[in-house]
């Protein structure tokens, strides 16, 4: 895309989402039981998953504003009600998913609730980026790397970082920042969530590999198609998913910054649309921010329902 280009596309992008109100309320989480899977949307990648005792945050970004780029949902969940963190995941550097001034409140928050600083995983090179903001370890993986973190009397949780279709630079000539998705495995229960990525076959071997129960899904930032390189439609989701083999889907990445053209409403509605034709919408589980989806222990993930935080709206399907 030209200069040109590129600056009129931004232009636009910024004009759609500083003239559109702020939508959605903030709820206090619902916390899940230490042998529980408790998974939380927040807003656009960012989830509060509660597994083998652990708190963690996937890409937590909090923030009203990315520079230019106005937010159009309020986070599910305010920082400020969250439980302890013990471990921040951050699947690439960008900055709608690496966010500073959200890293620092969750470590202040944090230290504030438990005494300890959570540790943070990243993908290889993004490591001088978290470095010296005051996390108690910083974990570094390459793709099918796997760390396990203490999950106490619930057992050990292993987190392994999966490949994805996307790219790491955080501006433009830091190339070198790797990129990625976690599978998060404990207790008899498993997550897999993508991070930012186009449809590839790499969802066939994820599923044949670390065969995922739960899969936390992107669906927006598709328009224009060229775009669907890096980023998958819903539709590109839905078959992602399939290959995955996983039993449930949670959409996200979509509604909360207009990143590209598709309106933010358009995502969830293309979801349900090819689901339906797929036989499939069963296993769509779409979250309102600020629910709550617990899996208790020995219970499978098809045969559980979201619970809702107080003033949520549910999300139907049509």
């Amino acid at each position: 895309m030209p200069n040109f280009g590129r600056l009129k596309f931004a232009l636009n992008l910024v004009g759609r989402s500083a003239l559109r109100p702020m939508q959605g309320r903030s709820h206090k989480p619902i916390l899940a039981g230490e042998r529980d899977l408790g998974i939380t949307f927040i807003g656009h990648s960012t989830f509060l998953i509660q597994i083998a005792g652990l708190n963690l945050i996937v890409d937590p970004v909090f923030a009203d504003w990315l520079v230019l780029l106005r937010r159009i949902r309020r986070p599910g969940v305010k920082l400020k009600d969250l439980p302890p963190i013990d471990a921040v995941l951050l699947t690439h550097a960008h900055m709608d998913h690496l966010n500073f001034p959200s890293l620092r409140k969750i470590i202040r928050h944090t230290l504030r609730k438990s005494g300890k600083a959570p540790a943070v995983v990243v993908p290889w090179g993004v490591e001088d980026l978290v470095r010296r903001l005051g996390f108690s370890r910083v974990i570094s993986l390459q793709w099918w790397q796997s760390v396990s973190l203490d999950g106490g009397d619930a057992g050990p949780l292993e987190l392994t970082l999966t490949p994805a279709q996307h790219w790491g630079a955080r501006l433009f000539r830091d190339t070198h920042r790797g990129f990625g998705g976690y599978m998060l495995r404990a207790g008899g229960h498993s997550v897999y969530h993508s991070g930012d990525t186009g449809y590839f076959p790499g969802f066939r071997e994820i599923g044949e590999r670390l065969k995922p129960e739960v899969a936390l899904l992107p669906i927006g930032a598709y328009k224009p198609d060229s775009f669907r390189r890096v980023h998958t439609s819903p539709s590109d989701a839905l078959r992602g998913f399939i290959d995955l083999g996983a039993s449930r889907m949670i959409p996200m990445h979509f509604g909360t910054f207009q990143l590209s053209f598709e309106g933010p409403d358009e995502p969830l509605p293309e979801l349900f649309v090819a689901a339906r034709r797929a036989g499939l919408s069963e296993a769509m589980l779409p979250l309102e921010e600020g629910q709550t989806w617990i899996s208790p222990a020995g219970t499978t993930s098809s045969s559980m329902k979201p619970r809702r935080a107080p003033g949520t709206v549910p999300l139907t399907q049509p």
